[in-house]
C-alpha cells in the first residue's frame, strides 16, 4: 500500500498559530531572550578560561553546560524566530531529522552534566579532603569528555528508526521545532519501534541522571543538617542552591513530556513546555550561577576593570 501513496519530501511547520501582532510581540520578547542566553553563556565561558580564580572542576562543567546550552538555544530559537516572522514555513525531511539530532545530543549531555554537577558538589560537601584528589583535572577531563561522546551518541539509533519509516499522508508539524512526537504522527508506517526505542532513550537519559542527583543532593543535605554552626550550614548550601533550582525547572519539563506523558497532553501544553528547556532554562543558567556566585561576580569586576586601564 505505501508504494502507491506519494512520499513527502518535506513537512509544513506551523510555529505559533496566533494574531500578527502577537507574533510579533513574541518575536521581539525571545529575539531579546536569545540574545541575553548567548550573551550570557559566552561571557561565562570566558571568564572561566581567562580567569585563574576560575579553574576549579566546577566552573570547568560550568562552562561546558554553558557551551551546551548555546548549542541547544541556537539549534531552536533563530528558526522560532523566522516562524515568528512568516507564519509558518517549510522544512526538509532531512533538516528536520538535523535539527531533532542537535536537540537530543544537547538535552542529552546537558542531562548527564548536571548530573556530574550534582556528584561535583556532593563531593566538595561531603569529603571536602579529599575533593581535590578525587575531582582532579584527568578525572574532570574524562568526566566531560564521556558526557559530550554520551550526548552525540544517544540519539543516533532514533535518527536511524526515524529515516526508515514512510511520509506519505499529511505533512503538518504543529510545533516550532522538530520534536520526536511531531514526527511520528506524521508517519505512515509503524512507529511502534521507534516509540518503544524513544521510551527506553528517554527513561535512561534523564531518569538515570535524575537519580543520581537525587542520592547526591540526600546525601549533601545530611551533611548539612549535622553541621552545628549556622553559617556553615549557609555557605554549604549556598554552593548547591543554584544548581537544584536549574535542575528541578529542567528535569520536570522533560519528564512530563518524554518519561511521563499524558495521552491527552495537546500541542500547547507541549510547547509551552517545550519553551521551559529550549529557551527559559539556557537564558536562566547564566543568570542564576553568575548573580549567586561571588567568584564570577569577582572575576568580570577584573575583566571590567582591566578593560577600563586600557
Amino acid at each position: 500500500m505505501l508504494l502507491n501513496q506519494t512520499q513527502t519530501n518535506e513537512f509544513l511547520m506551523l510555529g505559533f498559530q496566533t494574531t500578527y501582532k502577537f507574533r510579533i510581540l513574541l518575536f521581539i520578547v525571545f529575539l531579546i531572550m536569545y540574545v541575553l542566553t548567548i550573551t550570557g553563556n559566552l561571557l561565562i565561558v570566558t571568564l572561566i578560561f581567562t580567569c585563574n580564580q576560575l579553574k576549579s572542576p566546577m566552573y570547568f562543567f560550568l562552562s561546558n553546560l554553558s557551551v551546551c546550552e548555546i548549542l541547544l538555544t541556537t539549534n531552536i530559537v533563530p528558526n522560532m524566530l523566522y516562524l515568528l516572522l512568516v507564519g509558518q514555513g517549510f522544512v526538509s525531511i532531512l533538516k528536520c531529522f538535523l535539527q531533532f539530532y542537535f536537540f537530543g545530543t544537547a538535552a542529552t549531555t546537558e542531562c548527564f552534566l548536571l548530573a556530574v554537577m550534582s556528584y561535583d558538589r556532593y563531593v566538595a560537601v561531603c569529603n571536602p579532603l579529599r575533593y581535590n584528589s578525587i575531582m582532579d583535572r584527568s578525572f574532570c577531563l574524562h568526566l566531560a569528555i564521556s558526557v559530550w561522546v554520551i550526548g552525540l551518541m544517544a540519539t543516533v539509533a532514533t535518527i536511524i528508526l526515524l529515516s526508515m519509516l514512510h511520509f506519505c499522508g499529511p505533512n503538518i508539524i504543529d510545533h516550532f521545532f522538530c520534536d520526536r512526537e511531531p514526527i511520528l504522527q506524521l508517519s505512515c508506517s509503524d512507529t511502534v519501534v521507534v516509540r518503544i526505542e524513544s521510551l527506553v532513550f528517554s527513561f535512561l537519559i534523564t531518569l538515570w541522571p535524575f537519580m543520581l542527583i537525587i542520592w547526591s543532593y540526600a546525601s549533601i543535605i545530611s551533611s548539612i543538617l549535622k553541621l552545628t554552626v549556622t553559617i556553615d550550614r549557609q555557605k554549604s548550601f549556598s554552593t548547591c542552591s543554584s544548581h537544584l533550582v536549574v535542575v528541578t525547572m529542567y528535569y520536570g519539563s522533560l519528564i512530563i513530556m518524554y518519561v511521563a506523558p499524558s495521552a491527552d497532553q495537546s500541542f500547547n501544553i507541549s510547547k509551552l513546555l517545550s519553551l521551559l528547556y529550549t529557551v527559559v532554562t539556557p537564558l536562566l543558567n547564566p543568570i542564576i550561577y553568575s548573580l549567586r556566585n561571588k567568584d564570577i561576580k569577582r572575576a568580570l569586576k577584573q575583566v571590567m576593570q582591566k578593560k577600563s586601564e586600557l
